[in-house]
């Protein structure tokens, strides 16, 4: 498996004066989520300081190629209401893992 970092960003459905756990259906996408981790595909994640607004989450994630990775976060809850959207994947190579 391939380890790539993947950056979300807001989507047109995100409600600009909710926090995080306040967007629609947050329950659905963090359990969704938390499947992820439990399978393997989500190693480490979570919100990202940017200056740029529309930037949410870093996650490191473990897939086959980015096609399988897009697939696979295509089934969000948050993907398909337009929530969430993957900003950009880049593939991401380990060197140190002090875990």
């Amino acid at each position: 498996m391939a380890v790539f970092a993947v950056t979300t960003a807001k989507g047109p459905g995100w409600e600009s004066v909710r926090g995080i756990r306040e967007q629609p259906e947050w329950d659905q996408h963090a359990k969704f989520s938390d499947g992820l981790v439990d399978r393997g595909v989500i190693v480490l994640g979570g919100p990202i300081g940017s200056t740029n607004d529309e930037d949410v989450a870093l996650l490191a994630v473990e897939a086959a190629d980015k096609d399988e990775l897009r697939s696979i976060f295509a089934e969000d809850p948050w993907a398909l209401n337009e929530v969430l959207r993957i900003k950009e994947v880049r593939p991401w190579t380990w060197w140190l893992d002090g875990r």
